[in-house]
């Protein structure tokens, strides 16, 4: 399973209003993508975020997006609870996030990331910082090495990128 937070990881953790009360927020396409790739993959993807917006929701309908979860306090708890639905355990979920109400869950899973401008001390936890910023093609750039380590386990090859669920490089 893979599971995503919004703010500052699907976009670029501005909050952007109009005069009229609009919200805004940019999605970057080739995170869109790859989210299409993984569950082509057969992976389950999941939105997780604190914030409840009609935005994210259009983009989880957008993507088909089957697990979106707005307004969630306990990250960890839902993740864990997903987990457990789906029939899989702490370490076979990769999460992307970027602030401190992430650090639990990221702590907890089996591979763990955040945006090259994830805050420091969610940079210091994780198992892998991207080297493309939030709303950027960060979620993109995780994406690709969660499909490119589960080809090289297909064609029995060693891969050179960290292997989602094992919190280890092969």
């Amino acid at each position: 399973m893979f599971a995503t937070d919004v703010d500052g990881v699907l976009t670029d953790a501005g909050m952007y209003y109009a005069e009229s009360g609009d919200e805004w927020k940019k999605f970057n396409t080739r995170d869109g993508m790859g989210i299409k790739l993984l569950q082509r993959a057969g992976i389950i993807t999941a939105i997780v975020t604190q914030e409840r917006t009609k935005l994210v929701a259009r983009r989880a309908e957008k993507l088909a997006i089957p697990e979106l979860h707005q307004g969630v306090m306990d990250k960890l708890l839902l993740v864990s609870e997903m987990a457990v639905r789906h029939g899989l355990t702490l370490s076979q979920v990769a999460y992307i996030g970027d602030d401190i109400n992430d650090l639990e869950t990221l702590k907890a899973v089996g591979f763990s990331a955040t945006p090259a401008d994830g805050m420091p001390q969610v940079a210091a936890a994780v198992d892998y910082i991207c080297q493309k910023k939030g709303g950027e093609g960060a979620v993109r750039e995780i994406i690709e090495m969660i499909l490119e380590s589960q080809r090289s386990n297909v064609e029995g090859r060693k891969s050179k990128v960290a292997v989602p669920g094992s919190g280890k490089r092969s």
